[in-house]
């Protein structure tokens, strides 16, 4: 037996979905609430990984490879938005030495 299958075997499909509901309204909250653009980066991944978790239990559930599958882009599109978030924070800071959303509500001419 597989790792992933002794570890979906102890569990059932809603438990899993809880969790990844859990770590969805985690992520929200910290994205809604904080100012801070590096805590919102980071909230946004671990909305990421709540769905990541949704789709591997409904694709063990179903015995079917399409959950892993979408994981394997989501996982594509996570990297692309990290690397792009990144570069995003670093040129934020080195203009106004802040990583405050509030800072950049209004637009410069």
């Amino acid at each position: 037996m597989t790792m992933l299958a002794s570890a979906m075997a102890g569990g059932s499909l809603g438990q899993f979905l809880v969790v990844s509901g859990v770590l969805m309204s985690i992520g929200l909250a910290g994205f809604l609430t904080r100012r801070n653009l590096i805590v919102m980066f980071l909230c946004t991944e671990l909305m990421f990984q709540g769905v990541i978790v949704a789709m591997v239990a409904f694709g063990r559930w179903h015995w079917d490879v399409s959950g892993q599958v979408f994981v394997i882009f989501i996982l594509t599109v996570a990297a692309a938005e990290a690397a792009l978030a990144l570069a995003l924070v670093v040129l934020l800071y080195r203009r106004r030495d802040t990583l405050d959303a509030e800072a950049w509500t209004e637009l410069q001419e």
